[in-house]
């Protein structure tokens, strides 16, 4: 226990270094959150019989990743920024991957609720232009996503982010000399492993398409809520309300009430349909 106590005085956040760049562990977690969720949905895919290409699933996924990529950091500066007023005026240096210094640092800084708005801007756009599949593609990503969230914060906790609060446990981990919460592995368990269990479980049991993108983005407002009970408030911002409430809480609320809303226009909907 000892040894896990005092486990990032033993671990490089750096996997290797290629052509003098250091890739990280979280670079190469991140990756393998893509690339699982994608696998996965192929998979889920063919199981269920669904009639969906790979094609179009590839073509949706370039959509929305580009559109996580983008939103993730965006959201990152909106949402958790203390110098939201320059990056809004120099937008460029939200994606300048070197320091003040010229040394490389990569891309630090993202926002799983900016992440959200940018998945929701890709798979719109993707609509657009692929009609009839989004709803249901939706429904799969439902499943996958959380298979592949796992990776992305085992990938906050090799990199050595998003600490947890200070605790007394015999499992915490000791951050610059305090014992914390590894509460990037809860975050990891709650809101990937379990949602993903859930998920799995109630697939089939769906009532219209677009009923498990939501289920899922409740399930996650939910458990994030949760987790940030554990984690550390941001420093710049600390808590925001009631010396309790973090920004990660604030818009996980948000995101809560926005689902629940279409959950009840579209079961609405079709139940219209049915009449």
């Amino acid at each position: 226990m000892e040894f896990w106590q005092h486990i990032y005085e033993h671990f490089n956040p750096v996997a290797f270094e290629l052509f003098g760049l250091k890739v990280h562990w979280y670079g190469i977690m991140y990756i393998l959150a893509l690339l699982s969720a994608l696998w996965f949905a192929k998979y889920l895919i063919k199981k269920d019989n669904l009639p969906i290409s790979d094609e179009i699933l590839d073509k949706f996924f370039i959509y929305v990743e580009i559109g996580v990529i983008l939103g993730a950091r965006i959201g990152y500066f909106l949402f958790y920024s203390e110098n939201l007023s320059y990056y809004l005026t120099h937008p460029w240096q939200m994606f300048n991957p070197f320091g003040a210094n010229g040394e490389y640092i990569g891309i630090r800084g993202m926002s799983f609720h900016g992440a959200v708005i940018g998945f929701g801007i890709g798979a719109y756009l993707f609509a657009r232009k692929y009609q009839g599949y989004t709803l249901k593609i939706l429904d799969v990503a439902a499943v996958a996503i959380p298979l592949g969230y796992i990776f992305g914060r085992i990938g906050n906790f090799l990199n050595q982010e998003l600490f947890g609060r200070a605790t007394d446990v015999s499992w915490g981990i000791y951050v610059n000399g305090v014992l914390r919460h590894p509460s990037q592995l809860y975050e990891a368990f709650l809101e990937g492993f379990v949602i993903f269990l859930i998920m799995m479980s109630v697939r089939k049991q769906k009532k219209f398409d677009g009923q498990l993108i939501l289920v899922y983005m409740i399930l996650y407002a939910l458990m994030r809520s949760i987790s940030e009970i554990f984690r550390q408030p941001d420093p710049q911002l600390g808590f925001i309300c009631c010396g309790w409430l973090t920004m990660g809480q604030l818009l996980s609320f948000s995101m809560v009430l926005f689902a629940a809303g279409l959950y009840i226009v579209l079961g609405k909907k079709r139940y219209e349909n049915k009449r």
